[in-house]
């Protein structure tokens, strides 16, 4: 069976706590198998029948809605994407691990709204971003916490919702899919 990982956004930091025991649960509940979380920021791997990533974002959106009451963005990647996602990104191995992030995007962002993104950014900060296939690369430079490209910034600029990981949290995802 194909080894999947789903990034939750916004899971434990506001008022979105939820247990990794719990999400596991839910997760053996809706049949998934080999299910295993990382860290406790919404990272979950597991295993199910080949299928089409966008269905499965589907499935555990209504998951987490009907179980958690939390309408949480939801991307799943395949090992492969995981991998590109860090291959692709043209800021990795120039910039710093912990500042250099993939953004899974639910959907693929319009290519006009990605180009206002970057007109209005233009020298407003030292950030350098990308695009990439349902995936927005960005280098925070100085640090995500003095940047004002926020997730929720960029969700209203891309008409998309996403999750963000550092190429730090990618790279032992990675290693996590590949061990199973």
């Amino acid at each position: 069976m194909p080894r999947y990982v789903a990034f939750f956004g916004s899971i434990n930091v506001g008022g979105n706590r939820l247990t990794m025991a719990d999400l596991r649960a839910a997760f053996y509940a809706e049949d998934f198998a080999n299910v295993e979380t990382v860290v406790a920021s919404g990272n979950v791997l597991f295993d199910f029948p080949e299928r089409p990533t966008a269905g499965l974002e589907e499935k555990l959106g209504l998951m987490m809605r009907d179980r958690f009451g939390m309408d949480s963005a939801v991307c799943v990647r395949d090992r492969a994407e995981v991998a590109a996602s860090i291959a692709d990104n043209p800021f990795h191995g120039d910039g710093e691990d912990r500042f250099v992030h993939t953004i899974f995007l639910d959907i693929q962002p319009d290519p006009d709204r990605f180009a206002a993104l970057l007109a209005e950014h233009k020298n407003r900060g030292s950030e350098r971003l990308a695009l990439g296939d349902r995936a927005l690369y960005l280098d925070y430079v100085h640090g995500v916490g003095v940047s004002s490209l926020t997730g929720k910034f960029l969700e209203r600029r891309l008409a998309c919702r996403g999750t963000a990981r550092n190429m730090r949290s990618l790279k032992r995802i990675l290693a996590k899919m590949d061990e199973a």
